[in-house]
């Protein structure tokens, strides 16, 4: 209670007043009933949306559940006998580190391969030339990139995932949960490369983290492999009603993307006047490194005001503090207590 939460990057706002009446209107008589299996009407208003075919379209119970189903269908369970290169590609998943921790989870249940490929300390997507000198595999199962990148917030260009994608032989899925606060977003792709899926989720932008849905846009070959593989009645009928009112009432979710990123703007250009250094963001939450105090000490700082923030004991991101934008008077707060802070450490 009292707490100010800028550590899960949730949309500080609730779901708009169409969202909640139709989530109300589907409370009735039909609880009792089982949801549509396939979530049709959803699938249908997202390839309207997109512009492409509901068979392009796979929704699942949050995003999470579709990558942990994309882990089970394109990426073989380990085999003692693979030891050819091309018999331990077929088993391996990489992904950029820092990123998403559910990646490595996902390989270790499935029993894949892990192959983790360290981002530059800039966090920027590297080209093609200089994976070709990493431990990067062209020719892996499955590789998962985040786009733009978490927990630096970085965003990459269409071209740049284009040609990585062009080179890439596996399933190559570009996870695009923050893509609502970005510049470009990689939904072309799909059509271009068979062999490239989109992830998308209700959660961070649109308010619907309770709800639990995601989806998948890609080539309907790929799509009807991982249907193969979900549960019956795997999205349940509240958040498909919930999901559908989304949808048509997107304007409204516009007008919040732009007051997030005016708000994001701000709140760098604040911290930059305190010399802390801010990596460029397109998503809803910031990447910060302060000066005169460890990110450590900042967190636990700001605990200690109940502001909670996100800082991970792990290597190349130990220095850094990341920060979701909420309100305007959460934010106010926030930079109010980081100057205090900042007085209190700096050198005497």
């Amino acid at each position: 209670r009292g707490l100010i939460k800028l550590n899960t990057n949730e949309n500080p706002a609730p779901p708009s007043p169409k969202v909640i009446r139709a989530i109300r209107s589907a409370a009735d008589e039909r609880l009792r009933r089982y949801p549509d299996p396939a979530a049709r009407p959803l699938r249908e208003a997202l390839a309207k949306f997109h512009g492409c075919k509901p068979g392009n379209i796979i929704v699942g119970n949050g995003s999470d559940e579709l990558l942990a189903l994309a882990t089970r269908a394109f990426a073989a369970p380990r085999q003692a006998g693979a030891t050819t290169r091309r018999q331990i590609a077929k088993q391996t998943i990489q992904y950029f580190t820092p990123s998403y921790s559910l990646y490595p989870v996902l390989a270790d249940i499935h029993g894949a391969r892990r192959n983790e490929v360290k981002l530059p300390a800039s966090f920027e997507l590297p080209t093609n030339e200089v994976l070709q000198k990493s431990n990067w595999n062209f020719s892996a199962a499955l590789s998962y990139i985040t786009t733009p990148n978490a927990p630096s917030g970085r965003g990459y260009a269409t071209s740049a995932l284009a040609k990585l994608c062009a080179a890439q032989s596996g399933v190559t899925i570009l996870d695009e949960a923050y893509v609502d606060f970005a510049d470009e977003n990689a939904l072309p792709l799909p059509k271009r490369f068979p062999h490239v899926i989109v992830s998308r989720t209700f959660s961070k932008a649109y308010s619907l983290c309770f709800q639990r849905i995601g989806y998948f846009v890609g080539h309907p070959v790929l799509i009807g492999a991982l249907d193969r593989m979900r549960d019956s009645y795997n999205v349940n009928g509240l958040g498909q009603a919930a999901a559908l009112a989304t949808l048509s009432d997107i304007g409204h979710y516009r007008k919040q993307f732009e007051h997030i990123v005016q708000l994001r703007t701000k709140t760098t250009g604040a911290l930059e006047a305190l010399g802390f250094e801010v990596l460029p963001s397109q998503a809803n939450f910031i990447f910060a490194r302060p000066t005169g105090i460890t990110a450590a000490e900042w967190f636990q700082q700001l605990r200690e005001r109940k502001i909670l923030t996100r800082w991970f004991d792990a290597p190349k991101v130990r220095g850094w503090l990341r920060i979701t934008i909420g309100t305007e008077t959460e934010m106010r707060k926030f930079l109010s207590a980081t100057r205090a802070i900042h007085r209190a450490n700096r050198p005497a």
